[in-house]
C-alpha cells in the first residue's frame, strides 16, 4: 500500500508535463519576479497535485482517526494543504502555469485504499503513508528553495518547507510511524 504514493508523485508527468529537456534549470519564461525554470514550474504543479489527495486524507483523519493525535494530524494536513493550494492558485495565475484540478486515477485509488481501512489499521496506514510522502518531498522543497531565482517560487518553497516539516512532526507525534519501513520506502528507487 505504501507504494501507491510513488505513483501519486508521478502525477505531473501524467498531465503531459513531460520535460522537453533534462535541464531543470532551463528558463521557460522571464517574469517580473525572476526567471521561471522547468523545475520551478514542476514544483508548483507537484505542490498542487499533492494537495488533491492529501487534503481529503486529512479530512478522513479528522473523521475516522481513533486518537487525538491522528485527528490533530488530520487538522494540520487540511489547514496546511488549504494554505498551499491558495498559494499555488495565486502563483499559477501570475506565472501562467496550468494546474491540475482533479486527482489522478492513481491518487484516487490511493485515497480509496486508505478510506477502506478502519480503526487502528486506518490510523497506521494513513500516518505511515503520509510520513513517507512528506519525508520524500522534503528534500525537493529544499532544493527548489536553494536554487530558484524566482521570488514567487521562493515564497512558495518557504511556505511548503514550514508546512511539510509541521506535517512530518505531527505525524511522528502520533507514535505510529514505523521508521524502518517508512525510511526504506523514502529512499528506495
Amino acid at each position: 500500500a505504501l507504494s501507491m504514493p510513488l505513483a501519486a508523485l508521478a502525477y505531473p508527468s501524467m498531465l503531459g508535463l513531460n520535460k522537453v529537456t533534462t535541464d531543470e534549470g532551463r528558463v521557460i519564461a522571464q517574469t517580473e519576479w525572476g526567471p521561471l525554470t522547468e523545475a520551478d514550474r514542476d514544483f508548483v504543479v507537484k505542490v498542487r497535485a499533492a494537495g488533491l489527495w492529501e487534503y481529503p486524507l486529512g479530512q478522513m483523519a479528522i473523521e475516522k482517526g481513533t486518537t487525538p493525535e491522528v485527528v490533530n494530524a488530520g487538522e494540520h494536513l487540511v489547514d496546511g494543504h488549504a494554505a498551499l493550494d491558495a498559494s499555488c492558485r495565486k502563483i499559477a495565475t501570475l506565472l501562467n502555469i496550468t494546474l491540475p484540478n482533479t486527482a489522478s486515477p492513481q491518487q484516487e485509488g490511493f485515497v480509496t485504499t486508505i478510506a477502506s481501512k478502519s480503526g487502528k489499521e486506518f490510523d497506521s496506514e494513513l500516518v505511515n503513508t503520509m510520513r513517507m510522502t512528506h519525508g520524500s518531498i522534503f528534500s525537493t522543497v529544499a532544493k527548489i528553495r536553494a536554487t530558484t531565482k524566482n521570488t514567487l517560487i521562493r515564497q512558495l518553497a518557504n511556505q511548503a518547507n514550514e508546512i511539510v516539516l509541521d506535517h512530518i512532526t505531527v505525524l511522528e507525534d502520533t507514535g505510529l510511524v514505523n521508521f524502518e519501513q517508512t525510511l526504506h520506502m523514502q529512499t528506495s528507487p
